[in-house]
């Protein structure tokens, strides 16, 4: 069944992707996430797919891949953390990888359920470190497992993005290529948090 949910007013369905830069001020963790944050490219950090029910999503991170629940519809980490580790992030906002491809609506709902079933499958898996290895299918990385995902419905979300400096990271599934490579739409800076 596909799933719809407001995120901090944003609309999302199963299978849209919700885009957050690592890092919150004022709070230890926080910090330290804004620095892990400043070795990846772009603006978007990190990435948790929305499966529904309600607030139910999943991502791989400090505890591999896992499910969790966004409560009451508000991107608040620091009340997430128990279901999700010590990952800190704050919302930059959701891209949606079947908007402007030209499929028809039932098209889009079996690609949302295979996305989905493929995501649930992967839960308890562990985080992959190898970020040069996105083949891998026994440990995944965030924007892995959504770019695994899509590319099993023929969806390839990798643009080649690369930090420039380093050889060989074109391979890598950045957070920002998914947010870049989509439509998007931005949260509002100033939603009560």
């Amino acid at each position: 069944m596909i799933h719809s949910f407001i995120i901090n007013g944003l609309r999302v369905q199963t299978g849209d992707v919700i885009c957050t830069r690592n890092g919150k001020p004022d709070i230890l963790p926080g910090e330290f996430w804004r620095l892990v944050g400043r070795l990846v490219p772009g603006e978007v950090d990190h990435v948790a797919l929305y499966l529904g029910p309600g607030g139910r999503c999943i991502e791989s991170g400090t505890r591999g891949v896992v499910a969790f629940q966004v409560p009451d519809g508000r991107w608040e980490s620091e009340k997430m953390v128990a279901q999700r580790g010590l990952l800190i992030d704050e919302l930059v906002g959701v891209a949606y990888p079947l908007e402007g491809r030209g499929l028809l609506p039932e098209e889009q709902e079996d690609i949302r359920r295979e996305v989905a079933e493929f995501c649930l499958a992967q839960v308890g898996k562990p985080y992959n470190l190898n970020f040069l290895d996105p083949q891998r299918e026994d440990a995944y990385y965030c924007s892995q497992l959504v770019y695994k995902a899509y590319l099993r419905c023929g969806i390839d979300l990798n643009t080649g993005l690369a930090v420039e400096t380093v050889p060989g990271t074109n391979q890598i599934i950045f957070p920002q290529e998914i947010w870049s490579g989509c439509t998007h739409t931005k949260a509002a800076p100033d939603f009560g948090g």
